[in-house]
């Protein structure tokens, strides 16, 4: 028997720990856990600092990767969001007596063992864990190697926050990193319950190609931002301006923009200098790189046909310019990833075509797109952006980690 095995049955044990529990002991083990980071900030630091030290500082990762205090603070301020939220399990969806008798009951339980599986961002190992105690499930933890030590000793201090509240440690995992076990994660069917997945397109496609659990996908951001005729152009500017560089290695980051030819001269002078700011880098296609050339943008490149439907996760963008909405809608349907979009417009005909019409898990009206994020949606946190259609889509966070059980209580009823 493998070790990973092991903790997979560890788990399995651990269930009834956890689910049991009442909703107020949920909450203290959640705010304990915010507690003790506080506390050891220091310790953190320097842990996480060793993660930092392997990495480039051109890697678009590292920012990613990063905790300093002010995370901190802010991590453990988000824990406290979600010990304050309502217990989503155990509520009662529906209820009804047949007519022989029968009582039938439909409620919210705990999905079980969730499995989750993230690169190089560390504060998905103490939301994830959050998000999954106050909903009474298990997690095991697979996170990167890029932060293995810092996910290692957050781990520490998560257990040791479950054994002070006399509850089973093996509640909280963290799985190796090595690659070489990951065939083994995915195709445990017998001990977990559900995996979700979080980073880019390669690992989230991988994932579901491989895996006999059940996958709930959180999808890369390929995000676009449309500047329709109609649109404030100084707002259209600040927006994008956002969206972009704001955090450009989230998945909530601007990756394209699209703007009607009309108006495209006037827009991008207008941008290019809040672009420029930050050096980002634009690849554009024929007309926007003439543009944007005749005003002397210094980090520019000619589109080429890949430089659509990338997601960036840095301070570069690509540019098209389109005839109209219905180019820009057979665009984003051709390219986006189902993450978030985004149109400027002042044109009610055209802003309500754009909401109805795109299909993404979020549509936003002038406003930028970094605003995807389960925390700023009131959820608390999240542990990640689902781009599926199933069970959950959106910022996916405490209210979808439930499922449901149907309970029948009879007196002896035969058919």
């Amino acid at each position: 028997m493998s070790s990973i095995e092991n903790q997979f049955i560890a788990a399995q044990h651990a269930r009834s720990s956890i689910a049991m529990l009442s909703p107020e002991a949920k909450q203290k083990v959640i705010l304990d856990l915010a507690a003790i980071l506080v506390q050891h900030t220091d310790d953190i630091i320097a842990e996480n600092l060793k993660d930092l030290q392997k990495m480039g500082d051109a890697d678009p990762k590292k920012d990613r990767l990063l905790l300093n205090s002010k995370r901190i603070e802010d991590i453990a301020g988000s824990l406290e969001e979600i010990a304050a939220l309502p217990d989503p399990t155990n509520r009662i969806l529906s209820e009804n007596t047949l007519s022989n008798g029968l009582y039938i009951q439909k409620k919210t339980v705990p999905l079980g063992v969730v499995a989750v599986i993230y690169e190089s961002r560390p504060n998905v190992t103490l939301d994830v864990t959050a998000l999954c105690l106050r909903s009474g499930n298990v997690c095991l933890l697979r996170g990167g190697q890029d932060a293995g030590h810092t996910n290692l000793f957050l781990v520490s201090l998560i257990q040791k926050v479950l054994l002070a509240n006399g509850l089973d440690i093996h509640a909280v995992q963290q799985l190796p990193a090595d690659r070489k076990y990951m065939t083994e994660i995915l195709t445990a069917e017998k001990y977990i319950d559900v995996i979700i997945p979080r980073g880019s397109n390669e690992l989230i496609r991988f994932v579901r190609e491989h895996a006999l659990v059940p996958v709930i996908e959180t999808g890369a951001g390929v995000c676009h931002t449309y500047v329709e005729q109609s649109a404030d152009l100084d707002l259209a500017a600040a927006v994008v301006q956002n969206a972009k560089v704001s955090r450009p290695s989230v998945c909530n980051a601007l990756d394209t923009i699209l703007v009607d030819r009309s108006v495209s001269a006037a827009f991008l002078v207008k941008l290019a200098p809040l672009l420029l700011e930050y050096n980002v880098e634009i690849f554009a296609d024929a007309e926007a790189h003439q543009t944007l050339k005749d005003v002397d943008y210094p980090l520019l490149n000619l589109a080429a046909a890949e430089d659509y439907g990338r997601e960036f996760l840095d301070l570069k963008c690509s540019v098209k310019v389109v005839d109209g909405i219905d180019m820009a809608l057979a665009h984003i349907a051709l390219f986006s990833s189902r993450h978030s979009e985004a149109i400027i417009s002042t044109d009610p005909e055209k802003q309500e075509a754009f909401l109805n019409q795109v299909d993404a898990a979020v549509v936003y009206l002038n406003a930028s797109t970094r605003f995807t994020d389960g925390q700023v949606f009131g959820l608390g946190a999240e542990i990640g952006i689902s781009t599926q259609k199933l069970h959950a889509r959106g910022p996916f966070a405490l209210e979808k980690l439930v499922t449901e059980k149907w309970i029948v209580k009879g007196n002896g009823q035969t058919r």
